[in-house]
């Protein structure tokens, strides 16, 4: 199954390109589902199809071959979430704070995200699909959104109790010695729970089906905010496979057959747009970068979606969509006197890279997206030795510690 996210500035056409992409899937006989992260949830009115109500949660058939989906978050965080809420108003009430306070503090921060997450799991794992379009929500919350499972699950391993039947044997004087009640076996399953979906989540996103497309206009502003959403999204591991520019005036495109000079209006935003699309072309050389015109009218519903999706397509077919992606994350390189530790960071500035060596751990930096790299064993019992940044990659030289190794 491939899985295909899609986002970008807000306003820049990325639901109505995901939209597209899945109509013209599925109408080139690629059984599709399209679904949206994004908590505006113009989905539905983008394909004119109501989604939500009595169906929420629930795919709803858009035409043959082509399913729609409005994540619940209700639905899929449900009891396992109560479990810990109710445990936190325990913890809370104990320290004296007000109960309407509590339940307030106690609300499941990025509910929607993890929600979003789970059925993009539940999906890959059981649905019928062989493609599944997400339309992401703007570039902000979609670096968060895919920088949480990896987050969430490091987070979840240090809350876990190591000894978890030495806890429930010791519970009463535990809780008598702490001052407050500890957890009870509901809610370190639920924590647990969560702590395995979520590396599941992140296996799928970095994984040789998923990849994610940059979506954009010829704008000085959104051009930049793209190429830094490229560097972030290649530190979090995940493969940017295709850019989309959308709302190009047909005079602006360098490629397009010469017409009778505009109006000075016109003129002005073509050769802007122009000097755009060299930018885009120049910032993401080795990506695919499809250019899609200025529609006469907003593309609204089944037909006008299909007509954007041939616009879209380019050269790449139906089977095309559904080719495993070339992974590029992070590789250790053997070296004369140690190792290297190779992270494509397309676009990225040494000084815009921060490192910081933390036990077993690896913390780079950039800009202000930051990950946490748990170092393989070997690299663990190095030291860092150095660090470059250079043609899109970040090297990072490790060397034996020699109080480990020591040398003969």
């Amino acid at each position: 199954m491939r899985v295909i996210l899609f986002t970008g500035k807000g306003g820049v056409g990325k639901t109505t390109t995901a939209a597209a992409t899945a109509v013209r899937a599925a109408r080139d006989g690629v059984k599709t589902l399209v679904m949206s992260t994004d908590a505006a949830h113009s989905l539905g009115d983008t394909l004119g199809v109501a989604l939500g109500g009595a169906d929420a949660g629930l795919p709803v058939e858009v035409e043959p071959g082509l399913s729609a989906l409005q994540v619940s978050p209700p639905h899929l965080l449900g009891e396992s979430w109560r479990a810990v809420q109710d445990y936190l108003l325990s913890v809370l009430g104990t320290l004296g704070i007000d109960t309407v306070v509590a339940e307030e503090l106690t609300r499941l921060p990025g509910a929607e995200e993890v929600a979003a997450l789970l059925e993009v799991r539940a999906q890959v794992e059981s649905g019928p699909w062989d493609l599944i379009v997400v339309d992401c929500a703007p570039t902000a919350e979609t670096m968060r959104l895919l920088a949480l499972p990896e987050a969430l699950a490091w987070h979840l391993d240090r809350l876990l109790p190591a000894q978890r039947g030495l806890i429930r044997t010791l519970r009463p004087a535990a809780a008598a010695a702490a001052g407050v009640p500890l957890p009870d076996p509901a809610v370190i399953e639920a924590v647990t729970g969560w702590q395995r979906q979520m590396r599941q989540v992140h296996r799928i996103l970095t994984g040789d089906e998923t990849s994610v497309r940059l979506v954009l206009t010829p704008e000085r502003v959104v051009i930049a905010e793209s190429r830094r959403t490229w560097t972030s999204l290649s530190l979090y591991g995940f493969v940017v496979d295709g850019v989309v520019v959308n709302r190009v005036f047909p005079d602006a495109d360098a490629d397009a057959p010469s017409r009778p000079a505009p109006d000075p209006w016109r003129s002005g935003w073509n050769a802007a747009q122009r000097a755009g699309l060299i930018e885009v072309r120049e910032s993401f050389a080795g990506l695919p970068v499809v250019v899609a015109p200025y529609l006469a009218a907003e593309p609204i519903g089944i037909e006008a979606l299909a007509d954007l999706g041939l616009a879209h397509a380019g050269t790449e077919g139906a089977q095309d969509l559904l080719a495993p992606v070339t992974h590029r994350g992070m590789t250790v390189e053997r070296t004369d006197d140690g190792f290297v530790l190779v992270l494509p960071l397309p676009l990225a500035h040494a000084r815009d890279v921060g490192l910081q060596r933390r036990d077993d751990e690896l913390l780079v930096a950039v800009g202000e997206h930051r990950r946490v790299l748990t170092l393989p064993a070997a690299l663990q019992r190095c030291v860092v030795d150095g660090a470059s940044v250079r043609d899109g990659l970040l090297r990072v030289r490790f060397v034996p510690d020699e109080e480990v190794w020591p040398r003969g």
